[in-house]
């Protein structure tokens, strides 16, 4: 790095086959061990002891082996339940899919960025790589059954790749990356791969002759694929692509002209998802890198033109701009994983600012500690906000899991039902169906359905602040609940079909028995 990383000569493996092996060697020496501290840093700060957050829930108990399904809306695709299912289906550990997605994410961390060793010089990747992971949305939804972190390797992935293949016609594993990276972006959100998709399409015409053909029939396929089975499920249970697109839209509040930097400025303080976000803005000083993100970028692309090699960052970025603006214009809420693909873009031209800087400090003490101070600053800032997040991931699941558990006594057991305030949670915790009434976007049954199974099921409506139970409900045995993680003040209001257990924990009325395997769910372990 102490020369212009940008104007490094194509790495040797595209040149001569007896250096392939130096050239991948040289690049996995430089990728690896970003990839293990990212990987190291989630084991420590966003694993141990977090329960499932809201969303999370619903991808997960899709394949649970412990609790009904939980309903999922029109805008969820269905790609991240794939994703855990292997080990869903052999335990019911929280603990286990997190050690598992954080081994994951940090394998694809070092596979999307591996692509692009043909393009751009190691250590580029690897200040791209340790920038991108660095950021507290990384690190903790590294480990997180959530999909816009595969959205953003998908992107890193397809990008480097089309470029690659847009240059040799002989690279042919660069057109199979592509179309992968866009099928796992499709697959996991179908709209971020609408997205992804355009700007790449636009770039087909500036490629060589022989390859547009090939680069659109890529694109196409990884496009089509990816998102085949949310557009099945949308004509099995939607009535129609059309009608699913429809639905999704009023669930995310309706498309339209809503900026929201604002919002995702405020959001960076901790807060995963900011809606609405009229909230005092406490921590600016967690958004000052959000600031300076677009200079740098701008100041990357100044420096690969001067170069002579700005294709590679200007693709990335474009890219990036595309899949960022519709969360920055058109939801008018904010949340920081939203903006991932974004940043795992963007991390490119950033990483060559950063790549010149350290160059040119390289022999002035004074100017290299100045900017090794920054660097360490911003991610112990990130790395603080990381255990923040952790830390309330573990106060979240000890209080679900109490709440879970007073119901279990009072005779919610399965089979039974939860709805209202957190029923996912809650439900999923007691191993019960969660089931809400019509009008909501997650609504799955009718009052007088609910209604009626509550007569043959343990049924628990939950309510928050005082506030009634449903004109259905209103009969029901009220229970106080043990504080939630929003406050104190929730009610549950139990049917006539949920008996508490006697003294000895054992249900002889019904037949149910709480078992170790219902202890183990209720602890989140």
């Amino acid at each position: 790095m102490a020369t212009s990383p940008v104007t490094a000569p194509r790495p040797p493996e595209a040149r001569h086959g007896s250096a392939a092996g130096r050239g991948r060697r040289r690049a996995l020496l430089w990728l690896a061990p970003v990839a293990a501290a990212y990987c190291l840093a989630q084991l420590l700060l966003a694993v141990p002891g977090v329960g499932l957050g809201w969303d999370e829930t619903v991808y997960v108990s899709q394949v649970s082996r412990d609790a009904p399904a939980a309903f999922l809306s029109a805008p969820r695709a269905r790609g991240i339940t794939f994703l855990v299912a292997p080990v869903t289906a052999l335990t019911p550990s929280v603990l286990a899919l997190r050690i598992y997605l954080a081994l994951l994410s940090a394998t694809a961390l070092l596979l999307s960025l591996w692509a692009w060793r043909r393009v751009l010089p190691a250590p580029v990747l690897a200040l791209a790589g340790a920038l991108f992971a660095g950021l507290w949305p990384t690190l903790f939804y590294g480990p997180q059954a959530m999909p816009n972190l595969w959205v953003a390797f998908g992107a890193l992935l397809a990008v480097g790749c089309f470029l690659r293949a847009a240059r040799d016609p002989g690279d042919r594993p660069a057109l199979a990356g592509l179309a992968a990276g866009i099928a796992l972006a499709a697959l996991m959100r179908p709209s971020d791969a609408v997205w992804l998709v355009l700007p790449l399409a636009c770039a087909v015409p500036a490629a060589r002759a022989g390859r547009r053909t090939a680069l659109l029939a890529a694109l196409a396929s990884g496009a089509l694929l990816g998102a085949a089975e949310w557009v099945a499920e949308a004509e099995l249970r939607y009535g129609g692509l059309l009608t699913r697109l429809h639905r999704a839209g009023e669930i995310q509040g309706g498309l339209g002209w809503h900026p929201a930097f604002g919002d995702h400025a405020r959001a960076l303080s901790g807060r995963t998802l900011c809606r609405p976000c009229d909230v005092p803005w406490s921590q600016p000083v967690t958004a000052l890198w959000w600031f300076l993100l677009p200079l740098l970028t701008a100041a990357g692309l100044v420096i690969a033109y001067r170069s002579g090699r700005l294709r590679p960052f200007l693709l990335p970025t474009a890219t990036a701009l595309s899949l960022a603006a519709p969360y920055l214009l058109l939801v008018g809420y904010a949340a920081p994983r939203f903006l991932l693909p974004a940043y795992a873009l963007l991390s490119l031209p950033v990483a060559l600012v950063l790549a010149r800087l350290l160059a040119w400090a390289r022999t002035r003490p004074v100017a290299l500690a100045l900017l090794c101070v920054a660097l360490a600053a911003h991610l112990a800032l990130h790395l603080a906000v990381t255990a923040q997040l952790g830390a309330r991931g573990r106060a979240n699941r000890a209080a679900f899991a109490t709440v879970a558990a007073e119901l279990h006594r009072q005779g919610v057991r399965p089979p039974c039902v939860v709805s209202g305030e957190e029923a996912v949670r809650v439900a999923f915790l007691a191993g019960c169906a969660s089931r809400q009434v019509y009008g909501g976007h997650d609504g799955s049954i009718s009052a007088d359905g609910l209604a009626a199974l509550a007569r043959t099921r343990p049924t628990a409506v939950l309510v928050a602040n005082g506030a009634p139970p449903p004109a259905w409900a209103r009969g029901w045995r009220p229970l106080p609940l043990p504080d939630f993680p929003g406050g104190p003040g929730h009610l549950a209001y139990l049917s006539s079909s949920a008996r508490p257990a006697p003294a000895d924990g054992h249900t002889a009325t019904d037949g149910h028995t709480a078992t170790d395997a219902d202890a183990r769910r209720l602890r989140g372990d």
